[in-house]
């Protein structure tokens, strides 16, 4: 659906309760129709919101996943949408500022932004309530409101790497009389923010995996941890002299000090069912169908929303199977799969590349490693992504409307805190060994001494293949490799997508 409504617009549904994001009941649960502030057991329902409103069509929302992926080497759109095939080929016209996807992912971005914004004024009615000797209900308060302001740093973080200087907005910006005038900031003071908020986080959220937190899978310090260093990582960029080295160097050493996590034993499944929530995973958008054939459902997009599903969009054109099926977007390059072939790299290959047919011939089959049969197609395409594909061994029955419901989607995981810390020490002078071949030796690639910074960006580039957060992209950009290797890419020109034009048309400061 094309979306043309403006970060002014949609405030103005926020504040005045009719917001499609809002609206969701939070956790399956009815809203209540007026809350009671001094009954401090309800405290968690506006944090719980932010939650859903991350996950429910907006972080993991189709277009937005296309457009993050569509930058890389590594992934082609699959599709002739004239948007997407632009900014895949670097096109800086009118066809990507005026496409109607881009607005779409700034105003989904834009609802984590104030919706997290509408919590954090709820969370402080709640506060007023708290008397001063309740220590326990103040950290707690504290942390409700780290776990909000995470996800609105995370959202700022996304924004910022898309399109490039944007507006950082507060609390104070869900006042429609201030967002009207809202103004860039600067892509350094944006990351600058994102760790400043992140310090807060850090300080305030529960020291804990997320598997084993007090609500299962929420935020914890070291997700706040990590998008801090991956927001220091950004503004050191290609100088190992950088200052924000150490930062990142302190934050993954913090996590890998912490003991709390391992890597999955088994990569291929690491994306699939039984890796969810695993011992490695660090943040994950969170879906369920609750293992049950009919009834509540939890999928990016919403019941009756299956374009909205993150693995539905990914998976193949299939006549075989009423199951595993899609529309065959965002499929692995034929650059992807010859750079993992070329390194003998052959879990990773098995788990991102999965094969349609024979050369995608139609009338033809292939045979996923869990057994599924995906046939060729009309358009050829010859793979699909594995990293995005449920087998129908773990599916539950009679599910088959929500293709990978009962799975989460992987935002950060300690696998690539590791490598992070490795190019942190490399870079410093220091030996990142130890890093990498663990990483390496998970799937069963041998040891390497003295890991270059080269050889530890390859491995970066191996273990996040056809992930849809665009780290490959970020990583070519950042270390200015990009124009050298991705075509049509222009230094200068290419790192960002333009503002979409129907946000300058309302907001003129936005150019």
């Amino acid at each position: 659906m094309k979306s043309y409504i403006s970060i002014l617009f949609l405030v103005i549904f926020l504040s005045s309760g009719c917001s499609k994001f809002l609206d969701r009941p939070l956790e399956n649960q009815p809203q209540v129709t007026s809350i009671d502030y001094t009954d401090l057991s309800l405290m968690y329902q506006p944090v719980s919101g932010v939650y859903r409103t991350a996950a429910s069509g907006t972080f993991g929302k189709w277009i937005s996943v296309a457009i993050r992926s569509v930058h890389s080497d590594d992934v082609t759109p699959g599709n002739d949408d004239a948007g997407q095939v632009a900014i895949h080929n670097f096109q800086s016209d009118v066809t990507v500022k005026s496409y109607w996807g881009i607005n779409d992912m700034w105003i989904s971005m834009y609802s984590v932004v104030l919706g997290a914004n509408s919590a954090l004024a709820e969370l402080d009615k709640f506060g007023k309530n708290i008397p001063a000797n309740d220590a326990e209900k103040t950290k707690l308060l504290a942390k409700y409101q780290a776990e909000v302001r995470f996800y609105r740093a995370l959202a700022h973080f996304w924004l910022c790497r898309t399109y490039g200087a944007v507006p950082i907005l507060g609390i104070e910006s869900n006042d429609p009389a201030n967002l009207g005038g809202v103004t860039k900031s600067s892509i350094e003071d944006v990351k600058k923010h994102v760790i400043a908020e992140m310090d807060f986080c850090i300080a305030n959220l529960e020291d804990a995996r997320p598997n084993a937190a007090t609500h299962i899978g929420a935020v914890t310090k070291y997700a706040a941890l990590m998008l801090k260093a991956k927001a220091a990582m950004d503004l050191a960029g290609n100088n190992s002299g950088s200052p924000y080295w150490d930062v990142v160097l302190d934050c993954t050493n913090q996590i890998v000090n912490s003991g709390k996590f391992s890597l999955f034993g088994d990569y291929y499944q690491l994306f699939k069912k039984p890796g969810k929530l695993c011992d490695e995973s660090i943040l994950e958008l969170q879906y369920s169908d609750f293992g049950k054939s009919t009834g509540d459902i939890v999928i990016s997009g919403g019941p009756g929303e299956e374009w909205g599903n993150f693995f539905f969009f990914q998976g193949p054109e299939n006549t075989y199977s009423p199951v595993i099926t899609g529309p065959g977007w965002m499929v692995p390059t034929q650059k992807a799969v010859d750079f993992l072939t070329a390194r003998n790299d052959s879990i990773r290959l098995k788990t991102t590349i999965q094969y349609c047919g024979i050369n995608g011939a139609p009338d033809t089959y292939s045979v996923t490693p869990d057994g599924d049969t995906i046939s060729g197609n009309a358009s050829r395409k010859k793979y699909f992504n594995g990293k995005a594909y449920s087998p129908r061994s773990q599916m539950t029955p009679d599910r088959i409307d929500y293709y990978g419901a009962n799975n989460n989607v992987r935002i950060m995981r300690y696998a690539e805190v590791l490598l992070m810390n490795a190019e942190a020490k490399i870079r410093k002078g220091q030996n990142g060994d130890a890093q990498v071949n663990q990483v390496r030796n998970r799937v069963k690639l041998a040891s390497i001494s003295n890991v270059t910074l080269q050889q530890l960006l390859d491995e970066r580039h191996a273990e996040l293949i056809c992930e849809w957060w665009g780290e490959r992209f970020n990583d070519l950009v950042r270390t200015d490799q990009a124009a050298t290797v991705l075509p049509g890419f222009v230094k200068g020109q290419s790192e960002y997508i333009p503002i979409p034009q129907a946000q300058e048309d309302v907001n003129p400061r936005l150019k």
